[in-house]
């Protein structure tokens, strides 16, 4: 099997990260948690432009018809750069839910003009900024549906940029693949997940290659040394694991992408904690960056599915219990 990216996808990828890194992300998402929502409804136009929101919208729509290996190199980056916004249920689960109809909000979807958002109880039982959300989906027991009229109720979040809300109202069903929306959404939250671990890494090491103590930087000392390469090793473990879910067959894929969400977890997990003991008692300020992927990471870590559901799914797929 063959896990290098194309030149395409490496493009791209860059193209993410340099349009991203000037973005002033952080403050994006500070606003985004503020419900000033402007800053980052602008950014997720200037994403249309590189088309990110068209990547799994089918081409006769307007769409890309893209792979799910193009939508974790976007994800990843996405994660990296901790963009807030509906994005996992606006570029990979709607797109998935309507595509296989001719629904003519999927052009709207690829020029990134209409935002969606998802209920999925148990693993998602809160819709993500369904304030801003113009299609509000419910999966429930295999079949998916369009909330009418939903009635919102915001909920507090640990991840002030993720507004959540409970959703409730009429559901009109849809002739749609819920369980593979799911998977893919269940993907896409890993690469995030793997974005902002190595986001996490990148700061710690950066901050203690300039950061002295005792006359000498942190670096040189060998427990600082010690908990990075426990960082860099989770992480290196887990972006296999997520790249293989991406070109898993479509009988697998319940199976890889769980076992890619419980992966980017536990990488990403380490990845901040290390994060915290690195930069000490800085970290916890908020107008440090570290802030927005701490909270992120927890926040993604138990939505789309705890790591106990995704280790059962695992053991089942494994053990041919279901």
């Amino acid at each position: 099997m063959r896990f290098q990216l194309s030149p395409e996808q490496r493009q791209f990828s860059a193209s993410l990260h340099e349009l991203l890194s000037g973005a002033d992300t952080p403050g994006v998402a500070r606003a985004w948690a503020e419900g000033r929502h402007e800053p980052g409804l602008k950014l997720l136009r200037r994403l249309a432009e590189i088309g990110v929101p068209a990547l799994l919208v089918p081409e006769e729509a307007g769409g890309l018809g893209a792979t799910p290996v193009d939508v974790v190199v976007a994800f990843e980056a996405l994660g990296y750069h901790a963009v807030p916004g509906p994005l996992v249920e606006s570029v990979v689960v709607a797109p998935t839910v309507l595509g296989a109809s001719s629904d003519r909000r999927l052009s709207s979807l690829a020029e990134g003009e209409l935002l969606a958002t998802v209920q999925a109880p148990p693993e998602v039982p809160l819709a993500l900024d369904a304030d801003v959300a113009d299609l509000v989906l419910s999966m429930n027991d295999g079949a998916v549906g369009e909330v009418v009229t939903p009635r919102l109720e915001r909920v507090r979040s640990i991840d002030p940029a993720r507004r959540l809300f409970t959703v409730d109202g009429e559901v009109r069903l849809l002739d749609a693949d819920a369980a593979r929306a799911f998977d893919l959404g269940v993907l896409a939250v890993a690469a995030q997940l793997l974005g902002a671990g190595q986001w996490l890494l990148d700061a710690s090491t950066a901050y203690a290659k300039q950061r002295s103590q005792y006359g000498r930087l942190i670096g040189e000392y060998q427990a600082i040394k010690h908990l990075l390469a426990d960082a860099v090793t989770r992480i290196e473990l887990a972006r296999p694991l997520v790249y293989a879910a991406a070109v898993a067959p479509d009988s697998l894929l319940s199976r890889d992408a769980s076992a890619a969400k419980v992966g980017a977890a536990e990488a990403a997990n380490l990845a901040a904690r290390t994060a915290l003991q690195v930069h000490g008692a800085i970290g916890y300020t908020a107008e440090h960056d570290l802030g927005l992927r701490l909270t992120k990471v927890r926040a993604l870590a138990g939505t789309w599915g705890s790591g106990t559901f995704h280790r059962a799914r695992v053991l089942a797929a494994v053990t041919g219990s279901r």
